[in-house]
């Protein structure tokens, strides 16, 4: 299956990022992914090579190119507790600086790119993403509600822009949490401020896990978790974008 290694245009410069996409056919559905706080490396490149085999081109940017490039930090091969603080020591500077003016810029050009490819189909994308790169695929779909017919999101921070987020979707969403993420009351109350936004999502807590449990080069990975992640976002992107 061709990996395509990529340079996006943006207002700030060049971002990094790749792209797989099946070897057979013209054109497949865009799906923009976007990782979670630690980055591009090689368990983001087995999702999208995953999500890729269900005949999809799934684009995958480098957040924080503005730093340098993929991997803008040195991680162990397995982010294990003993070694979180250090790697979040730096990369808390990162994500702090990556405000909502940078993700939304950054939104624009990742989708002119992405819609412009010449595998892509000309219909609507999807956008997914994890942990910080949950809420980042929601800003996204909720700023381009023409283009975005679904967005999911896995134990990310999807409520932290408040309900005024949701009311600008347009797009059928699917929203994973981590048990130890969420309480039933606190999935009580986003999904009542879901209700009154009028979109088409489903919105759940995963048995069993914590925060980031689709990861497995992390602690928190689970098996079953991970699972549940593609059951509920492969029929989400066969509903709404038809491959071929």
């Amino acid at each position: 299956m061709p990996i395509k290694t990529l340079q996006i245009p943006t207002a700030d410069g060049q971002a990094d990022a790749f792209a797989v996409f099946p070897d057979h056919g013209e054109r497949h559905p865009g799906v923009l992914m976007y990782a979670d706080g630690f980055g591009i490396r090689p368990v983001l490149r087995d999702l999208a090579h995953e999500l890729a085999g269900h005949g999809y081109y799934v684009l995958v940017p480098n957040l924080f190119y503005r730093h340098g490039p993929a991997p803008v930090i040195e991680l162990p091969e397995h982010i294990g507790e003993e070694a979180r603080p250090a790697v979040f020591a730096q990369l808390m500077p990162l994500i702090e600086a990556h405000t909502t003016e940078r993700v939304l810029s950054d939104a624009d050009a990742y989708l002119r790119f992405l819609t412009t490819q010449p595998e892509v189909d000309a219909g609507p994308v999807a956008v997914t993403g994890y942990c910080i790169g949950g809420l980042l695929a929601m800003r996204t779909a909720a700023a381009h509600p023409s283009q975005v017919a679904a967005v999911a999101a896995f134990h990310g921070p999807v409520g932290a822009d408040g309900p005024d987020l949701f009311s600008k979707l347009t797009a059928q969403v699917h929203l994973g949490h981590a048990e130890g993420d969420m309480t039933p009351e606190a999935l009580g109350e986003l999904n009542r401020a879901l209700d009154a936004a009028g979109i088409t999502y489903t919105s759940e807590i995963y048995p069993g896990t914590i925060h980031g449990f689709t990861m497995s080069d992390t602690d928190a990975f689970s098996t079953s978790g991970l699972k549940r992640h593609w059951d509920r976002l492969l029929p989400l992107l066969d509903r709404t974008l038809a491959t071929s």
